[in-house]
């Protein structure tokens, strides 16, 4: 292909991602305003209940998900790399989710005594 040798569709091309995440912003914005303005609706009426959210079974599953991708990735580094800082790429999300199961196990041992 062609260098592009416009400056027009230089900028055009660099200004196409700024627009899209200016415009995402913007789409998170309304609806965390409109989320914020719709609960406080709720409250004012009474009709707010908190939602359920259960830390233990959120915890567990995101430190499984966690361990097996760094292990994977851990294995994957230390077999093309070697052992360099790229392995950490893997080592961070191992430890992770080590620390999030280990949470489980404390918060699930403490439920149940």
């Amino acid at each position: 292909m062609d260098q592009i040798k416009s400056t027009a569709a230089q900028i055009i091309i660099a200004l196409i991602p700024i627009v899209g995440i200016v415009m995402g912003s913007v789409v998170v914005f309304f609806y965390l305003l409109w989320n914020h303005r719709r609960k406080v609706l709720l409250i004012k009426a009474g009709q707010y209940s908190r939602p359920d959210f259960d830390l233990l079974s959120f915890s567990l599953l995101a430190g499984l998900l966690l361990v097996c991708v760094g292990v994977t990735i851990s294995v994957f580094l230390a077999a093309f790399r070697g052992l360099d800082l790229a392995l950490l790429g893997g080592i961070i999300p191992l430890a992770i989710g080590a620390a999030l199961i280990v949470f489980y196990r404390m918060k699930r041992g403490n439920r149940t005594s």
